[in-house]
């Protein structure tokens, strides 16, 4: 089912961008000014040349580091632990050095924003916008992959540094799908913003 949807959406975004390229097209032969067209010399440099650029944004790296973290939790076992009602000794036991090294992680990077001038803070000693505000996606991501990759340790889940790296990678792996709607979703919105001008 999910890969239906995922294949529909990508399907129906890549029909947007076709019917955009002869809209753009049609309006820019009949209104002149105004509107640019996809298909010209210029649309058609602008569409292959800024290819790269049009994927520049850091939803991008958000989507991958978000992924290998969804891949090292569900590699780590921590999903199982939830969801049983009456977990083992062990996999409780397995929780005491995650668990600790996510309080230290967190009281680092609370000293690293609540303090005063703390480093992550703007000029102006705001938390929004700042460096924390665009770094709170990443220091998600690595706080979960630090906290499942430590009970994944201890639950032996995880045997060796290569078991972290499967997990990680199969993380990046499901979210294959979503990045190709990304790719075309980020190729459309360009587009949208070449023909119109905005």
């Amino acid at each position: 089912m999910r890969n239906k949807i995922i294949g529909y959406s990508a399907l129906a975004l890549a029909l947007a961008l076709v019917v955009l390229a002869l809209l753009s097209w049609l309006l820019s032969a009949t209104m002149g000014e105004g509107v640019r067209s996809l298909l010209s010399s210029e649309g058609i440099r602008f569409f292959l040349g800024g290819f790269t650029t049009m994927l520049l944004h850091p939803a991008l790296i958000w989507i991958l580091l978000l992924a290998m973290a969804w891949g090292c939790m569900k590699g780590s076992g921590i999903f199982q632990l939830f969801r049983a009602p009456h977990s083992t000794f062990t996999s409780r036991h397995s929780l005491i050095l995650p668990a600790v090294l996510l309080i230290i992680y967190v009281c680092v990077v609370l000293l690293l924003t609540v303090t005063p001038h703390a480093v992550l803070l703007s000029s102006t000693g705001r938390l929004w916008p700042s460096a924390f505000s665009r770094a709170l996606v990443p220091l998600v991501a690595f706080g979960l992959i630090l906290f499942s990759t430590a009970y994944g340790i201890m639950s032996r889940r995880f045997l060796s540094l290569a078991d972290i790296c499967q997990s990680l990678t199969n993380g990046i792996a499901s979210a294959a799908p979503l990045l190709l709607l990304y790719v075309l979703f980020m190729q459309l919105l360009a587009s949208l913003r070449f023909v119109f001008a905005f």
